[in-house]
């Protein structure tokens, strides 16, 4: 199944070239044109501090796809096609999750050395530049089961590309990948220390960039405990969701 879609890719360019673009604009706009205008606390470069937040957001975007490709299975039958084939039922969930951690790998590589040419630097050595794409592929599974679990909940293609991204919206923003906690109001900042995505980017600029300004631990340790908690609760109910959609 991961085979299936992956080979969508070369049949259907501009599924990748629009899956590069946005994170691409992201990078380059918040380097041009936000990053002089935010207030970085004492020590921190701006470059470093936006680009691991750009990045960041970027892997939990792209987890959208995978709402938008498991309604347009259903819609198109292809998940009762599937059911008639001698094969696990969790197939089709595990090649979707699969073939989209593939191709939201190549992006980070590409969204990473696009950063590399625009001043961003790995200053936390070799193992903490590992670590950090470990971090997003750990972010892309976690929140690709949220997203696997809303594209078999909603009814229609329009409708999974819509909440597939909705959600994301105030989570990132709410969250310090753009701006310090210490820029937010009390009620604000109360519910980012405790936002997974918060939790997300401080582990990987705690390995990209590294200590004295960042440290991975123990940041790293609760981003996994996030994910891997996301991966459980909403890979079980993505599960239950695709049984009942079988049994239909």
């Amino acid at each position: 199944m991961t085979k299936r879609h992956l080979r969508q890719v070369p049949r259907i360019p501009e599924l990748m070239f629009f899956s590069l673009v946005q994170p691409v604009m992201f990078v380059l706009l918040f380097r041009y044109v936000f990053g002089g205008a935010l207030r970085m606390p004492p020590g921190v470069d701006a470059v470093q501090y936006l680009m691991v937040g750009i990045f960041a957001q970027s892997m939990t975007f792209a987890t959208a796809g995978i709402s938008t490709g498991l309604a347009d299975d259903m819609q198109k039958g292809l998940i009762d096609r599937f059911r008639s084939l001698p094969m696990a039922r969790s197939a089709v969930l595990v090649g979707r999750m699969g073939s989209d951690l593939v191709r939201n790998m190549f992006v980070a590589v590409v969204m990473v050395l696009i950063g590399l040419l625009v001043g961003f630097r790995f200053t936390g050595g070799f193992w903490g530049a590992l670590g950090g794409f470990g971090m997003f592929a750990a972010t892309v599974l976690a929140f690709g089961s949220i997203g696997a679990w809303i594209g078999l909940s909603v009814r229609n293609t329009e409708a999974a590309n819509i909440a597939g991204m909705v959600w994301l919206f105030p989570l990132t923003f709410t969250s310090n990948a753009f701006v310090p906690l210490e820029t937010m109001p009390s009620w604000l900042r109360a519910w980012a220390e405790v936002n997974p995505v918060t939790k997300i980017v401080n582990a990987t600029r705690g390995l990209f960039i590294g200590p004295p300004v960042f440290h991975p631990f123990p940041a790293v340790w609760e981003a996994l405990a996030w994910c891997a908690g996301m991966v459980v609760v909403f890979g079980a109910l993505a599960v239950r969701q695709y049984q009942r959609a079988n049994s239909r």
